[in-house]
């Protein structure tokens, strides 16, 4: 099966086999052929099948090859990162067109966008907060939306979106075509298509064997101490066949500190979370994408959505909030038709929550087995060569300076100089006269 087979234009198919992309994932056979048509559907496969061409690809065909000046088709999506990687891959495929892509989100500055804007770019891509900021500054016009997409809709459900999704179906015509992509399918997913699409196909990708959790993923599990997670990551990091990694962690400050701890190690990391500035975050992104960095370190909603194909390793340096989470996190490997390998790092006091996520996700390992840096097994399962240690350097960190003992170093007098390391106050029962340093007198009226 072709591109071309699918019905997709010479020259879009073109440009993507200018950038080596020769044949449709599962998802796009059976998206495509009835997108094309104007249907509305809805579109469920696992994170990292595809889904992006699946509506990407004749969104832009029904547009037209010289499509009319401004706002025509609209891609909604939860996350900054999200908005750029999808504006990329719509670039791409608009190669050899007279259609332009803007990507619109939140942490930079309104100017280049609007600018983008008033150019008369066809396909906006963004998030909902600045999507709809720039509806109601009139700087976007959503009133001739032919086609739009949510992509990633449970995402967005998650993320507390759901007022502003139904605010956006508001601004566009009743009779746009409406695709809805996602991994999972949450009833209020379901409500919104109810709401909003007209009959809409549902399409689902899913390999019958698969279950929950996608089967060209090796997933490890184990119960670890806090003190010896670093020691542990460092070692995973050096086992066999590990490209690029996403480490991903609870918190803000946590994703900065194992960040700043691999570097110091001798690891090649960057971090990505919500403390940091946009532009620090599309640097991080982009070093991440080109290879200059091979572990990212980020908490799980920056992460949301980042789509690169060639993450071989996922570790949960602290477990998820649920399944819906792990499956989200994991999914971030193992994408367009490779194989990748999950490693979950359990607390002892994160034990009850893991049971929740294994039994809604029938994983079969209730109790993780206690696992340490030293641990054969840990070796064995992650193809780690024996006797390696987590360090690739001697630590760069600088040690605090301990301050000399009160008894050792000179205290100053009162007249800016020192007293002798020897000079102490006698004991108790010693009898020396001291002289006060200085007088005084009362006096009346300063007299």
């Amino acid at each position: 099966m072709t591109f071309a087979a699918l019905g997709i234009d010479a020259d879009i198919v073109q440009a993507l086999t200018d950038k080596g992309i020769l044949s449709p994932f599962p998802i796009q056979q059976e998206a495509i052929p009835v997108a094309l048509t104007g249907q509305d559907l809805i579109g469920q496969a696992k994170t990292g099948t595809g889904k992006t061409f699946g509506f990407g690809l004749p969104l832009i065909q029904r547009l037209g090859e010289n499509p009319p000046l401004g706002a025509q088709a609209l891609v909604v999506v939860p996350t900054r990162e999200l908005a750029v990687q999808v504006a990329e891959d719509l670039k791409l495929a608009t190669a050899n067109r007279a259609t332009n892509v803007a990507a619109i989100y939140g942490g930079k500055a309104y100017e280049g966008q609007v600018a983008e804007i008033d150019a008369g770019a066809q396909i906006i891509v963004g998030t909902p907060g600045r999507l709809i900021d720039l509806t109601k500054q009139h700087k976007l016009d959503l009133g001739k939306i032919r086609i739009m997409v949510l992509d990633e809709a449970d995402e967005m459900l998650d993320l507390g979106f759901l007022p502003d999704m139904e605010r956006l179906f508001t601004y566009t015509p009743s009779d746009r075509q409406t695709m809805m992509f996602s991994a999972t399918m949450p009833g209020a997913v379901v409500t919104l298509a109810r709401k909003y699409q007209n009959k809409p196909v549902h399409i689902r990708v899913n390999d019958p064997d698969e279950g929950l959790t996608k089967a060209d993923i090796k997933q490890f599990v184990y119960r670890v101490h806090s003190l010896d997670k670093d020691e542990m990551v460092g070692r995973l990091l050096q086992s066999e066949g590990r490209g690029k990694t996403v480490i991903f962690t609870r918190t803000k400050r946590q994703a900065s500190k194992v960040s700043e701890e691999l570097i110091d190690r001798g690891f090649n990391a960057t971090a990505l979370h919500g403390d940091m500035s946009q532009e620090a975050r599309e640097k991080s992104m982009a070093a991440f994408r080109a290879g200059k960095k091979d572990i990212l370190v980020a908490t799980e909603v920056a992460a949301r959505g980042i789509d690169v194909d060639d993450v071989t390793h996922v570790i949960n340096y602290t477990i998820p909030e649920d399944e819906k989470a792990y499956l989200h996190r994991v999914g971030r490997t193992g994408r367009a038709g490779r194989t990748g390998i999950s490693v979950t790092f359990v607390d002892w006091e994160d034990l009850t929550r893991w049971g929740h996520i294994n039994t809604a996700l029938d994983f079969g390992q209730p109790e993780p087995v206690e696992t340490y840096s030293s641990s054969p097994h840990f070796y064995e399962d992650l193809g780690i060569t024996p006797g390696t240690k987590g360090r690739l350097r001697a630590s760069t960190a600088k040690l605090p300076v301990k301050s000399d003992s009160p008894r050792n170093r000179s205290q100053p007098n009162r007249s800016g100089g020192s007293k002798p390391a020897g000079h102490e106050k006698p004991a108790h029962g010693d009898h020396e006269h001291k002289r006060p340093d200085r007088q005084r007198r009362r006096t009346r009226g300063g007299a």
